[in-house]
This record gives structure tokens, C-alpha cells and sequence, in this order.
């Protein structure tokens, strides 16, 4: 997979392990899997049945806040998969990108993502961030967010801010009765290294 990877710099590893590059989804759900759960699994089944497509996964070896991942990492969480589901490895770290991987898909991610992705620091300000939203809707993409638990432990589901009304038709929100899944991936670690059952 990795040597494929590095000549095309996008693969995608089926369920059974198979190893292609095409042809590219029309929905996907971009995370670091670190470590899958079903938190992951049950967001991408409830986007699947909205959309009326089946959703993949994306790993992307290099991250806006973090180091790129080393390949026997990138091994080890795309094995998680492995009966699961069809998972691309990319270097596709900004949601631009991967709009110009999968241009016409749907994204999927929670409400924490989402609010990453509307942040202007990652853009160089406010005008950096508008011409990446503008490029999402001119390549046909959707953000469909599922909510999520914020920092002081409120559930949030996504509400598009005033000052970004103009790309209100990016955004698919999901409702808490849709789909609500309190599971954290820190806290994963945390129990897992700690030799505790996951909970939850």
C-alpha cells in the first residue's frame, strides 16, 4: 500500500484489502482514526442513509496541527479498518484538497471539525478562508456535520454564523435525533493506555 501511495498520493485500502485508486467516492468521512470508533462508523452510516451513497473514509497522513504520520502508522490505523470499510489515505490535509481529490462529494465530519474548517487562522485571515469555502460549493462539495460535544460538555449540532450566511448552502446539518454519539478518541487513548475497557 505505502509504495502505491507514494507514487500516486492517494490510495484507497478496501475492507478486504485491496488496494486501488479509483473510481473516487461520492461521500467521505475524514478523520485520524486514532482509533476508529463507532463513533466514526455510526456517523458515516447515518450520512450514508441521508445521502443515499455509501460513505468512505479518509486518512490523511499530514495534519494542519500535527506532524505527518510516519508509514507504519499510517499501516497501523488503516488495518482498523479491515472489515469495516473502504478507507483513501491522502496527503489531502485541508478540506480544499480533498475537494480537489473528491471533487462533487460530500464530506462528513462533527460539529468540532466544522468549526475548525470555518476558522480563519487556518487561511491567513478571513478572505483566505472565504475563497477556500467558495472553492468547496464551485467543486460541488456539501459538509454534512454531525453534532458534537463541545469543550464544556454541551452537545452542539451545527448552526451556520451569521457572518458566513453567503455559504449557508455548504452546510448540511444533522440533528441530535439524527445521530448523537458521545465518544471521545483522547479518552480512547487514555483507557487503552492505561489498560482500562473502553467505555462507551
Amino acid at each position: 500500500m505505502w509504495n502505491l501511495f507514494q507514487e500516486r498520493g492517494i490510495v484507497c485500502v478496501e475492507a478486504a484489502g485491496a488496494v486501488r485508486t479509483h473510481p473516487r467516492p461520492r461521500a467521505i468521512l475524514p478523520g485520524s482514526f486514532n482509533p476508529l470508533h463507532h463513533g466514526h462508523t455510526g456517523l458515516a452510516a447515518i450520512a450514508a442513509a441521508r445521502l443515499g451513497v455509501e460513505v468512505h473514509f479518509e486518512l490523511s497522513v499530514q495534519n494542519a496541527d500535527k506532524p505527518e504520520l510516519p508509514p507504519d502508522e499510517v499501516e497501523r490505523r488503516v488495518k482498523q479498518f479491515a472489515g469495516v470499510g473502504l478507507v483513501w489515505v491522502t496527503r489531502a490535509a485541508a478540506f480544499e484538497k480533498k475537494a480537489d481529490l473528491f471533487p462533487g462529494a460530500a464530506l462528513v465530519l462533527g460539529w468540532d471539525t466544522a468549526v475548525r474548517v470555518v476558522n480563519p487562522k487556518y487561511y491567513g485571515g478571513e478572505a483566505g478562508r472565504d475563497r477556500a469555502l467558495r472553492k468547496l460549493i464551485d467543486r460541488g462539495c456539501k459538509l454534512v456535520v454531525g453534532g458534537r460535544l463541545d469543550p464544556g460538555g454541551a452537545f452542539r449540532v451545527w448552526e451556520t454564523p451569521g457572518e458566513l450566511e453567503a455559504f449557508g448552502e455548504l452546510f448540511v446539518p444533522l440533528t441530535e435525533a439524527d445521530f448523537r454519539a458521545d465518544v471521545s478518541s483522547t479518552e480512547l487513548r487514555r483507557q487503552i493506555e492505561g489498560g482500562a475497557a473502553p467505555t462507551g
